[in-house]
């Protein structure tokens, strides 16, 4: 396994920055403050833009100059033309938005390309928590109370490839990790986090 490294202290950012191609329209959806965004701006010299539904986030954002804009993703989408970016990104927000498919499907009306990166709730230790304990999985990795979890669908790699498959769309680049490793075998058993680019065919 190849060592992955890291962007701001994140794996999945590592790998989404080795997709985005430089120059091109980004938007990021649950951008936080911003930081993978300003990454991708000053590395890649993209037009970066961000959605971000904490206010204080937003002005943090802001401030280190990003255009971002406070509102709900899952509405906010509605706003853009079709086609208006290159790549739009959902990372680590994908099992907690109300309403999954209808955003992956606004992502792909309004970007050329989506990119999305979610924790596999199909790991071995998710499994093994579960299994175990007979509760609700509780891991370093999912380290949340039932009742206090902002995780509101549980997915696994094979139920997006699966998704995908029924959607029809086209996935252009899967990559896999756990900790900084990158994971070449059975992912949906060993991966703790999972990057896919897709598109409309």
């Amino acid at each position: 396994m190849t060592l992955v490294h890291q962007v701001l202290g994140r794996g999945d950012y590592a790998m989404i920055g080795g997709i985005v191609e430089p120059g091109s329209r980004v938007l990021d959806l649950g951008c936080g403050e911003a930081d993978l965004l300003q990454w991708l701006a000053e590395n890649k010299n993209v037009q970066a833009r961000g959605v971000e539904i904490d206010g204080v986030k937003v002005q943090r954002a802001i401030a280190r100059g990003v255009s971002v804009y406070q509102g709900d993703l899952e509405n906010s989408l509605s706003d853009y033309p079709d086609g208006a970016f290159d790549y739009v990104i959902l990372s680590q927000t994908l099992q907690q938005v109300l309403h999954p498919l209808r955003v992956l499907g606004e992502m792909l009306r309004v970007g050329r390309h989506g990119i999305v990166a979610f924790p596999n709730f199909g790991h071995w230790r998710v499994r093994w928590s579960h299994m175990v304990s007979g509760r609700s999985p509780r891991t370093e990795l999912f380290p949340f109370d039932w009742y206090d979890s902002p995780n509101l669908h549980f997915l696994t790699v094979e139920d997006f490839e699966e998704l995908a498959a029924k959607q029809k769309w086209l996935l252009e680049r899967r990559t896999f990790m756990s900790g900084l490793k990158e994971v070449t075998w059975a992912p949906n058993l060993m991966a703790e986090i999972a990057v896919f680019l897709f598109r409309r065919p």
